[in-house]
């Protein structure tokens, strides 16, 4: 835990206020705690000022001020980065929650995303068209962050990863120059923040392709926590039809009334579904989920698209103490299958859900060079967390999760998926980006030679 109080010059401070429609925070005012939080409180570190951006112009003018002044820069956006990347020490935390406009054109079936956007402020303006696109299965979780990386959600299956769904971006460089990149006007770039993070500079607004679906047969079915139930989940991702979304989670059972007292906090697994198929095949998908075991609790309904979203977020809201490790998968091998049963029945808490998101049918078609994400060959993604109430209990239970994940890795892949990373994982960065790297470095070299975007999985120039 930091106990810095560095604060810039004042007359940085009152040039900057000069330049800048949003508000700034420093050290001292009466918003500045608050406004310091992240999503995961492992973090609580004491950035010399905050800048609450309100458009492109505020943003041009704190990255200059970094720049210039050679500062650490934490680019903010939904602050869910569970390594703590949405802030610094000493440094400027550039915090563009207040860029949340939306605009949606029906007609062409694009949604035009501001920087600060989560995925809840998406869902609600795309559903009033009755249209949809992947993001986050936490509403909260912010679009820059999760689409940069790669984005895994509910639809991937259908639709393809969120960075797939990208048509456009507006981004501020390193140099303070704003530029509007697609696949024909700054390619390079366009390439390179489809999955390569926060390394190329600040996306202030997205385009994303939209797909007609309103609402979907979703929600989870929980069954006792057995070998046999995974083995027949990947068979029934290996033949489903795409738009049948199925992530699969290992944990402790949730307090909700559909589920048994009896199984409240004992561990178990589950399958979210997201059915966006037709209305008339949502008892076969029922039945279909149901075979793959002994169902201890059920609520697969027909719902808004959006609402599938939220399912996790009065599980995990802001505040908790997070710590994580990814894994990417071939099929599911049964190595894999008994590590996710065994780690699985020692699952510290409620909180901790051990999430493993298929990603192949439609996120299979775009070829490993296409995107700066380059796991085109992997079938599964998988999330570990140890998530508690406090920092000790945390702190204590890294070594779970470090254990698990040494099991899963002699069945794994040799990187993983850059959001499921922690900040001990920097040594993972070019295995996650595979033949990919040297690009990524290269672009590095030309667009932030001085590395100014660094708080992030560097790729380092």
């Amino acid at each position: 835990m930091s106990t810095s109080t560095a604060t810039l010059d004042p007359q940085l401070t009152a040039r900057l206020r000069g330049a800048v429609r949003g508000d700034l925070v420093e050290p001292g005012d009466p918003a500045y705690d608050e406004a310091r939080k992240v999503y995961n409180a492992m973090h609580d570190r004491r950035p010399a000022i905050i800048v609450r951006a309100a458009d492109a112009g505020d943003v041009i003018a704190a990255v200059g001020l970094a720049r210039d002044q050679g500062l650490p820069l934490a680019v903010r956006g939904g602050s869910h980065s569970v390594p703590g990347h949405g802030t610094c020490d000493d440094g400027v935390v550039l915090d563009l929650g207040g860029m949340r406009g939306i605009r949606v054109d029906p007609a062409r079936r694009v949604a035009w995303v501001q920087g600060g956007c989560t995925w809840a402020d998406v869902d609600h303006a795309t559903h009033a068209f009755g249209l949809a696109t992947t993001g986050g299965v936490v509403s909260t979780t912010g679009v820059g962050g999760l689409t940069t990386g790669g984005g895994m959600g509910h639809l991937a299956r259908r639709c393809g990863l969120a960075c797939d769904n990208l048509v456009a971006v507006d981004l501020v460089t390193a140099d303070g120059t704003f530029v509007t990149c697609t696949d024909d006007q700054h390619s390079d770039l366009m390439w390179a923040v489809r999955g390569g993070g926060g390394n190329f500079g600040v996306v202030t607004s997205f385009a994303f392709r939209l797909h007609p679906i309103a609402d979907v047969l979703g929600g989870p079915v929980f069954f006792p926590l057995d070998a046999d139930v995974l083995r027949r989940y990947r068979e029934l991702v290996a033949e489903a039809d795409e738009r049948l979304g199925a992530v699969f989670v290992v944990g402790l059972g949730p307090p909700v009334p559909f589920l048994p007292e009896r199984w409240h906090g004992r561990p178990l697994c589950g399958v979210v579904a997201c059915w966006s198929g037709p209305r008339d095949e949502d008892d076969r998908i029922r039945e279909r989920v149901a075979a793959l075991g002994p169902v201890l609790g059920r609520h697969l309904e027909r719902i808004p698209y959006p609402l599938i979203n939220t399912l996790f977020d009065e599980l995990v809201p802001a505040g908790l103490y997070h710590y994580w490790k990814g894994s990417f998968t071939r099929g599911l091998p049964d190595g894999a299958v008994d590590a996710l049963v065994e780690y699985g029945a020692t699952t510290p808490s409620i909180q901790s859900v051990t999430v493993v998101f298929p990603i192949d049918g439609a996120c299979h078609r775009v070829g490993p060079e296409e995107t700066a994400f380059s796991y085109r060959d992997a079938d599964y993604s998988i999330a570990l967390s140890p998530t508690l109430t406090t920092r000790e209990d945390c702190e204590a239970r890294k070594d779970w999760v470090r254990a698990f994940h040494r099991a899963l890795e002699p069945h794994s892949m040799e990187g993983g998926y850059v959001n499921f990373m922690d900040g001990d994982d920097q040594d993972r960065v070019q295995t996650n980006y595979r033949a990919n790297y040297t690009r990524l470095k290269e672009l590095k070299q030309r667009y932030d030679p001085g590395n100014l975007f660094r708080l992030n999985h560097n790729i380092a120039p």
